[in-house]
Formats: C-alpha cells, structure tokens, sequence
C-alpha cells in the first residue's frame, strides 16, 4: 500500500526529523496589492501555514523582506485593541508587496502558543491586574511556547536564506540564526501604540526585550487599567 506522507529520517535519539511540504504556488489577489500564495504543512504537527510573497523581488538586489508572523485570531481578524498584532500584519504586507519578500503566517501560534482558548483565560487575568507574562506563568503555562522550527524549513525550501527580518523581537533572529537563516537587518514593525495596549507593549519591551520606542508615551497617553 503506498501513501502520501514524505519519509522523515530518524535523528541520533530516534526521533523523526521535522520536514515540510508545500503546496501549489496560486495567485493571492489583496487591498494590499497580488501576491502569490503558497500553503505548507509540518508534517510533524499537522500545523498548516501560508507563505504569502510578493511576485517580484527586491529591486536593488538586497535581501528580502520576511515576516514571520504568529497567527492571532483577536487581532488579525476581529481587529482588537488589546494587541498590535492585525496592524503588524497590514503594515508588514504593504512593506513586503512595495519591497519584495515574504510573509509566513504561522498557524498553532495563538496566544504566543497557548491557544486561544487559554490566551482568553489570559486576557482574564489581565483585567485583574497580571500583565501579559505573568497571566501565562498564573496558567502554569509557559510565557512563549511558540516554535519556529517549520519556519526555518520552509524559508530554506523556499531558498530563503538570507534575509531582512520585519520583527521587533530579537528571539526570532536569534532562532532563526540557530536554524540556519542569516538575518542580515532587523526591520522594526512598530505601529502607533494605544491606550488599550500600552501596557501589554510596555511589558513586551521590559520583560520580553522587544525592540520598541512607545512613541505615545510621550504623549501622556495613559494605559487601561493604571492608575492616574
């Protein structure tokens, strides 16, 4: 009986090592401008996730543009207040369809890897006053559970190996320099900051070390949630 499924090797202790598959590569129509869309699978998650590139390359020759971008339900789709995380995802999308690079929207990352329905429970306890680290350590749940191993695979089978990161988290360059993927430049994505999510950004920025100014802050603005 044959199947499907592609051969993973065993590593030295016996595990199976991580591969990818893409899929077709279709044109992706958006208010952002066409790209061209390509789905992959980890084939040792089952987790599904798209590739989205921009048709052209950069045009003076530099390395290109790469999202990697953390799926968030709240966020990309419903367009809350309480992250940056949907405007991230416009901002960088322009970028990438005026520049040149790709997109990698990274399913089973909600939450920064606890899922939605514990990242709701998160929210919870952020209305009691936990910030966003210390919500997830309340849950016993780790503060970034994400992974971007099929990440690192699928830039290097998409022949993307040097690269200019769209990230204002120093961790993924540091990851994905362990895979393999040489970041020449670090990008920044940094939208205008709201009351609603100043101090989840604060927090990103002093106890995650994300590389952000917080602008407003310097407009007096006030976080929900502190006092005046």
């Amino acid at each position: 009986m044959t199947t499907n499924t592609p051969h993973r090797p065993a590593q030295q202790d016996g595990t199976p090592q991580a591969t990818v598959s893409g899929g077709p590569v279709v044109k992706l129509p958006t208010a952002f401008g066409e790209f061209i869309a390509q789905a992959w699978v980890d084939e040792t998650t089952g987790a599904e996730h798209l590739a989205v590139s921009s048709p052209e390359p950069p045009a003076d020759g530099s390395a290109p543009l790469v999202r990697l971008h953390s799926e968030c339900l709240t966020g990309d789709v419903f367009g809350s207040y309480r992250c940056d995380c949907g405007e991230q995802l416009a901002y960088a999308l322009g970028l990438i369809r005026a520049q040149g690079g790709t997109l990698l929207y990274l399913r089973g990352h909600e939450g920064r890897g606890i899922g939605l329905a514990n990242k709701i429970k998160a929210y919870a306890l952020q209305e009691d006053g936990f910030d966003t680290v210390e919500a997830n350590e309340q849950l016993g749940l780790p503060v970034d559970a994400r992974s971007y191993t099929a990440a690192a695979l699928i830039l290097a089978e998409m022949g993307l190996t040097s690269i200019r990161l769209l990230s204002n988290n120093p961790d993924k360059r540091h990851r994905l320099a362990k895979a393999g993927v040489h970041v020449v430049e670090m990008v920044p994505t940094e939208v205008p900051s709201r009351a609603e999510n100043l101090r989840y950004l604060r927090t990103k920025k002093e106890r995650m070390d994300h590389l952000l100014r917080l602008d407003l802050e310097h407009t007096g603005l006030r976080a929900i949630g502190e006092p005046d």
